[in-house]
């Protein structure tokens, strides 16, 4: 793959190696608003007796994760995420409520023993390899078991990556990009489904939606939220100025053009 500073205008579309990574935890917290509503959505149209096993598979810092423990008064739920900044908010913020706090690469699950539901939000478009992921999703169901999922879909922050990659090939920034490759994964809907049936699901529905987001702090949400990987690859002195100069390059105020893809699987 070229480097960002080398050209190819969708280069931060394509999977980066690394999935797992350290998040600021507090600050997300605070600006992720969007990914609470979004996580609710996504809540709302599942259907549980109360009483499930299940998993929060990417649970940040743990606003989400909350509410689906609400809906499981006699049931257990497992939070796994990949960096230990947001299992330790998580845990502050549930507590005993969750069963158990696990870090790691969700590519890498493994669970002690198989559950009902596997539910994410805002997390599988950082996972490079979602056969891989969603194979290993299906070994920790049961035979019975679901996955219930949104993310990062085809099409998703278009806008904003033509602004990153735009900023990332500028003569003060390319050479700490040398060696990177791109930070999100961005399916379809009938490729992942074509992968989910492949991991072993009989049954597989995924569809796209729109969701634009205006974020009212701009500069914590994209530091946070969305350049967070590029960021960790510069010196600390010029973090600030790169994340200020992708603002710059966006229409304003930055209108992020979100595209989630919906997964259901059994």
């Amino acid at each position: 793959m070229a480097s960002p500073g080398g050209g190819g205008g969708d280069r931060f579309k394509e999977p980066m190696n690394t999935g797992a990574r350290e998040w600021d935890a507090a600050t997300y917290d605070e600006v992720s608003d969007p990914q609470f509503e979004w996580g609710m959505e996504v809540l709302e149209r599942l259907e549980l007796r109360g009483d499930e096993v299940a998993v929060d598979a990417g649970c940040g810092s743990g606003r989400v994760t909350a509410e689906l423990a609400r809906r499981l008064p006699a049931g257990r739920l497992i939070a796994v995420d990949g960096s230990t900044a947001m299992i330790e908010k998580a845990r502050e913020r549930l507590g005993d409520r969750v069963a158990e706090y696990v870090v790691t690469d969700l590519a890498e699950l493994e669970l002690a023993e198989p559950v009902d539901l596997v539910f994410s939000t805002a997390t599988f478009h950082w996972i490079p390899d979602h056969d891989r992921l969603f194979r290993r999703i299906r070994t920790a169901l049961r035979p019975s078991g679901r996955l219930v999922a949104q993310c990062g879909g085809a099409g998703n922050v278009a806008s904003h990556t033509r602004a990153i990659t735009a900023v990332a090939a500028r003569p003060k920034f390319a050479p700490h990009f040398s060696r990177a490759e791109g930070i999100w994964n961005f399916a379809g809907p009938e490729e992942t489904e074509e992968r989910l049936r492949a991991a072993g699901f009989d049954r597989a529905r995924c569809w796209l939606e729109d969701k634009p987001v205006t974020p009212e702090r701009p500069l914590e949400f994209i530091s946070t939220v969305t350049v967070g990987p590029l960021l960790a690859q510069l010196p600390e002195e010029l973090k600030r100025p790169f994340a200020e100069a992708i603002l710059a390059e966006s229409e304003q105020p930055l209108t992020l053009d979100y595209v989630r893809l919906n997964i259901e699987a059994s």
